[in-house]
């Protein structure tokens, strides 16, 4: 059965593509057929009329999800949504552009093709000229822009003559049918009361209602108070079953019934006649839900007599209606400002600058926004400066110091900050028209290398300019904790909502809301043998793009209980550990959903996350927060979560159960005031955070007299109902921020921060005595770095150092990170943390005691800073409060480090760009990105046969475009990673630009690639498909050199099978991860750390040690390249003529010699 299932994913993959080509016809009158006869447009223009739109529009990125075969080429909008996401083409588009991947039209290859904008394109090969089929197409689609909605108008009259009514206003949109929301927005408004249905004016005494009050899925509540409209008081309680009777309502009253029961929102429905003398009526009761914030308020800057307005939105049961707004801390007054969910200021002044924040409130409680920032220029105060600043890059080794060390240049960045809008005449809560301090001009230069001149375009001003849209976005992989298994096809949600399914491979990729501070993902496993892994997932707002690896928890064996009997499971089973506790399900505790008791064998599985196994924290769900009744988010220290699973084991129907009880051994809680404190949790996976079910109270003793050997254990009940996962915590308030930094290598150069990085932190708690030797992990949080690093938060102590201790560790894209070392001590000017206080933070690698373990991360006492001291003042702990300081601490402040492991590559970029920044992309032609919203990185893998590791440099050149040919793009030089199977095998997987359109987006260039080891090597073997490919598609590049290789980049994604490896992603630098990843791994889908240099190569070299004293090729090559290139041919012609002269010539399949 296992190995059908390849065969099914293929086929699930399969119909989605053949789903695509039977919806297509061949011929209809909703799709444009393009046949072109004679003279055709030329090359590289637009399609035919897709240039002239009336109404504000833009083209997405290209998008190619099937290879020309069969019938033909065929890219379906159906498949492109599931291949890109939803996301990525809007509703309706307006029209459809097709090209080759050699980017012609098909006007240029003459071929028939069909296209329509709500479903795709498709070319057919029978409809081609004899002999021709169809060429490979990509395309893209042309959609709206997002209009915007005029002011609201007024308020109309309140509907009826008395009593409860509503009121609406309209807003009108400039783009018919175009603006998202509704045109019409109500509420409810008030008349005088009327006439109550009261004994004396409705009163039927021989007639009866009959109720019943139930939860969404049906099952019923007792207890539930039950009102009448216009009567005083109770007019009914609901039993055991949810029902209640009341007589003496007329039938055809249609009398309006409320509800109240506590831990759920008030309901009403109005009653139905259902015979002369009775009606009936269902009140539905939804579970209180604390409010979550869907919509924070944005930071906005804004010149002094502009208007600004900050946004709130909040869920919750019942939905929030009162907002209140704060300025630096202080309620602003609502009957002055008249606000709501909405905060408009109108004419600014400069004593209004500072943080906004907004709390909702329902029944269930109330929750704090993320704070915005307001900045309020003066008149004629720039919000861009136009000099740049500073921004060093460093240059080629052979463009190095005199000295031998690196050379570095000023390229200039512009500030990343946002620029005032324009003045608008209604209230906003986005702005359309957003600004950013952008290059405005760039400067051309030369730097004089050895041998050779270096171009470079640096910074030569700054200016406000429309900013880059930039998208939040997620990438990661699901696999199981115990073996590593991709989860295959789960289904994911975002809150409640589906939003899509893991790959064959677990792969993912999600695009973050606008405005949302956590994003909340449940990945629900399809074959029902892992736990819902609900995870908070850090991202970057800004449009870094982020790469998680979650890790699924497989579920216990399940174990057959007897319904009618009572039943226990123990919660944690370490080896040569006692359980955490138990969980006891006495007789008669299960249901149905419907509140229908079950009595037959009940399948339960409960899976517990063990804190004392500290491998358990990668599978934990959520990130441990809970709202406090000031509405902020309070961290949680767990002592063990579990998740539920009960089914009826006959039909497989998913049972409820409760009132059970869950015991807590208290010898297991070490932690001073943690036993008292204890408290039941459940997890709400739509917002990701935990909700107290209840408290715990030590167990009386049952017997006379109870031994002192005996367990003591704190007991507290739970019920199962639409929530399986359940927390043993403690409200902890010992908190602090943790300042990290991420660098591209181990020189910690300011220039070279590392955005998009994922640095997680673990409070662990310690054995007595033992501070390096933890006895469990208590919380974990994850936060993302920008340009300024990151802070995380922790538990800390003032005056116990090692009350609580953090292991730290970052990952880039799936690659772990390195601190700095700690051996035989730590160095305060290498960790970035002064003395003293280095030392009472107690740094310690996690190789610190034993050189052979990894060095992914280190361990600190949690030592919180003393208010007066100096020392500990500036980093890179931080008290709680001190949050804003934490984010905005100076480089020279203290601060932990980590960087990258892989410090031997290199990146130069002719047009400077920094990764982590997309606003700092230029429109330029030799700017190595084109396209500033999707990211195309390619990589060529090159073998090596010699004794050592060697430099390979890859020469990316402008090859077959007017505006770039023979100008250089950019340099990359990667160290060859050794093959652990073959100790003489290496390879490199160099970056080389892609071929591709440029930023104009109106014609392709073939990249010119160079390829060029470092030391004494010499080709031996070139890729056999690739080869061939590039013979097919002129000009070839000049190839004859021995000692490199030379290629027109193709413009297809090749793969694996070609050498060359192609990744397009939203993000550059998760894009080149990926692309490492699938080369390292020698498959286009796969990926590894580990080199395999004989999978999927493009070209290999044979390179041998120079003699000693004699310089290696490569700096000959620098010094002087002519006499270097001479000797390099007479010595390969040396070589060719003898193995000619042993071998006989090597025939081609072309039956040419090949030398």
């Amino acid at each position: 059965m296992a190995s059908l299932l390849p065969l099914l994913c293929l086929c699930v993959a399969a119909a989605h593509l053949a789903g695509a080509r039977d919806a297509f016809p061949t011929e209809g009158p909703t799709g444009t057929a393009w046949e072109f006869h004679g003279q055709s447009p030329p090359s590289g223009q637009p399609s035919p009329a897709l240039d002239n739109w009336e109404e504000a529009s833009e083209w997405t990125s290209w998008f190619n999800v099937d290879h020309p075969g069969g019938d033909g080429d065929f890219e379906s909008l159906a498949a492109i949504r599931f291949y890109y996401g939803p996301a990525r083409v809007c509703p309706q588009p307006l029209a459809l552009e097709a090209r080759t991947t050699d980017w012609a039209l098909p006007a240029t290859v003459g071929e028939r093709v069909h296209l329509n904008p709500t479903r795709g394109f498709w070319c057919l090969n029978r409809e081609q000229p004899r002999g021709r089929r169809c060429s490979n197409y990509h395309v893209r689609f042309r959609c709206p822009l997002e209009a915007a909605w005029g002011t609201w108008g007024p308020w109309g009259p309140c509907s009826g003559s008395c009593g409860p009514g509503r009121r609406s206003r309209r807003r009108s949109c400039p783009v018919e049918d175009k603006c998202p929301g509704r045109p019409l927005e109500a509420q409810k408004c008030v008349r005088p009361q009327c006439p109550g249905c009261n004994p004396d004016t409705c009163g039927c005494p021989n007639h009866v209602l009959l109720g019943v009050v139930v939860t969404p899925s049906g099952r019923p509540l007792s207890g539930a108070r039950v009102f009448l409209q216009g009567w005083p008081g109770t007019v009914a309680t609901s039993n055991a079953h949810g029902n209640f009777r009341v007589p003496g309502i007329c039938a055809s009253s249609q009398a309006n019934i409320s509800a109240q029961v506590d831990g759920f929102s008030a309901g009403m429905a109005q009653a139905q006649a259902n015979g002369s003398v009775s009606a009936v009526v269902t009140v539905v009761l939804k579970k209180l839900e604390k409010p979550y914030l869907m919509k924070h308020p944005e930071s906005r800057v804004r010149e002094a007599g502009q208007n600004v307005t900050f946004c709130c939105k909040a869920s919750g049961t019942p939905t929030p209606k009162k907002y209140s707004w704060f300025h630096n801390g202080t309620l602003l007054n609502r009957r002055e400002l008249r606000y709501g969910a909405q905060l408009e200021l109108r004419g600014l002044r400069p004593d209004q600058a500072g943080t906004y924040h907004c709390k909702a409130w329902n029944d269930a409680g109330t929750i704090r926004s993320a704070a915005a920032w307001l900045t309020v220029l003066a008149p004629g105060q720039p919000a861009c400066d136009p000099q740049p600043l500073e921004h060093l890059i460093k240059l080629p080794d052979d463009c190095g110091q005199p000295d031998g060390s690196p050379a570095y240049l000023d390229v200039g960045r512009c500030p990343d900050v946002r620029c005032p809008g324009p003045m608008v005449s209604g209230p906003r809560c986005g702005d359309t028209s957003t600004r950013c301090c952008s290059v405005r001009r760039l400067q051309s230069q030369a730097v004089r290398c050895s041998g050779y001149v270096l171009p470079v375009k640096v910074v030569a001003e700054c200016g406000c300019q429309k900013c880059l849209p930039s998208r939040a976005l997620v990438r990661g992989r699901v696999v199981a904790a115990d073996s590593g298994e991709p989860l295959r096809f789960a289904r994911i949600l975002r809150g409640r909502e589906p939003i899509g399914f893991t790959s064959y491979q677990g792969d993912f990729t999600i695009e973050a809301p606008p405005s949302p501070e956590r994003l909340v993902l449940t990945f629900l496993d399809p074959s029902g043998e892992f736990v819902d892994a609900v995870r908070v997932l850090p991202f970057d707002p800004w449009g870094t793009g982020v790469y998680h690896e979650v890790k699924a928890m497989r579920k216990r064996v399940p174990v057959i209980l007897d319904a009618s009997q009572s039943n226990r499971i123990p919660l944690g089973e370490l080896r040569d550990e006692s359980p955490m506790g138990e969980l006891v399900l006495p007789p008669g505790a299960f249901r149905f959903a419907n509140g229908r008791p079950y009595l037959g064998a009940v399948e339960a599985r409960v899976t517990f996350v063990d804190p004392r196994d500290l491998a358990s924290v990668a599978a934990a769900p959520s990130d441990l927060l809970f709202l406090d009744h000031d509405g902020e988010l309070t961290p949680l220290r767990t002592y063990g979560m579990f998740s539920v699973d009960l089914r009826a084991t006959s039909s497989g129907e998913q049972l409820q159960a409760g009132p059970l009880a869950v015991r807590v051994a208290a010898g297991q809680i070490h932690m001073a005031g943690h036993a008292e404190a204890l408290r039941l949790w459940s997890l709400d996976p739509s917002t990701g955070l935990w909700e107290e079910e209840g408290r715990f109270q030590r167990e009386a003793p049952t017997g006379p007299r109870v031994r002192r050997e005996e367990r003591v254990f704190l007991v507290g009940n739970v019920e199962v109902r639409e929530r399986r996962l359940f927390n043993l915590d403690v409200p902890e308030r010992h908190r602090c921020f943790v300042k990290v930094r991420v660098y591209a290598n181990d020189k910690f150069t300011p220039s070279e921060q590392v955005e998009g990085a994922v640095v997680t932190l673990v409070n662990l708690e310690p054995a007595p005595g033992f501070s390096a030797n933890p006895r469990a992990w208590g919380r974990f949080d994850s936060a993302v770095t920008g340009p300024n690093g990151a802070c995380l938060p922790a538990f800390c102590h003032e005056e116990q150092p090692d009350a609580y201790t953090a292991l730290v560790t970052a990952t880039l894209g799936g690659e772990e990170l390195e601190p700095v070392p700690s051996r035989p001590r730590p160095l305060p000017a290498a960790v970035g943390v002064t003395q003293p206080y280095l030392d009472r933070l107690d740094y310690r690698r996690t190789d610190h005691e034993d050189p052979a373990f990894k060095r992914n991360g280190f361990r600190i006492n949690m030592a919180k800073p003393r208010p007066g001291n100096p020392a500990e003042a500036r980093g890179p702990v931080y008290p709680w409060r001190s949050l804003r300081e934490c984010q905005e601490a100076p480089l020279t402040d203290s601060h932990f480090r980590f960087a990258r492991v892989e410090a031997d590559r290199y990146e130069y970029n002719v047009v400077p760009f920094r990764e982590g920044a997309p606003a700092s992309w230029t429109s330029d032609f030799l700017a190595w990105w084109p396209n500033p919203q999707e990211f195309r990185a390619c990589f060529l893998k090159v073998r090596i046969q010699g004794p050592q590791e060697y430099m390979v440099r890859a020469h990316s050149a402008g090859g077959s475009h007017p505006r770039t040919q023979g100008q250089l793009y950019g340099l990359r030089d990667a160290r060859s990673v050794r093959d652990p199977q073959q100790p003489s095998t290496s390879a490199a997987c160099v970056e080389f630009k892609c071929s591709g359109m440029l930023f104009d987006q109106q014609l392709a260039d073939r990249t010119l690639v160079t390829i060029t080891p470092q030391g004494s090597c010499r080709r031996t073997a070139i890729n056999t498909l690739l080869r061939d490919y590039l013979a097919r598609h002129p000009p070839p590049a000049l190839t004859d050199d021995p000692i490199a290789f030379s290629m027109l980049a193709p413009l297809d994604p090749l793969g694996h099978n070609y050498g060359v490896y192609t990744v397009t992603d939203q993000s550059p630098r998760l894009a080149k991860e990926i692309a490492i990843g699938r080369c390292f791994d020698g498959s286009s889908d796969g990926f590894s750390r580990e080199m395999k240099a004989d999978a999927g190569t493009a070209v290999t070299f044979q390179c041998q040690e120079p003699p000693t004293g004699r310089p290696s090729l490569f700096q000959r090559l620098l010094e002087s390249p002519a006499s270097a290139l001479g000797d390099i041919r007479r010595e390969m012609g040396e070589v060719a003529r003898a193995q000619a002269r042993a071998n006989g010539p090597l025939r081609t399949r072309r039956g040419r010699a090949w030398q």
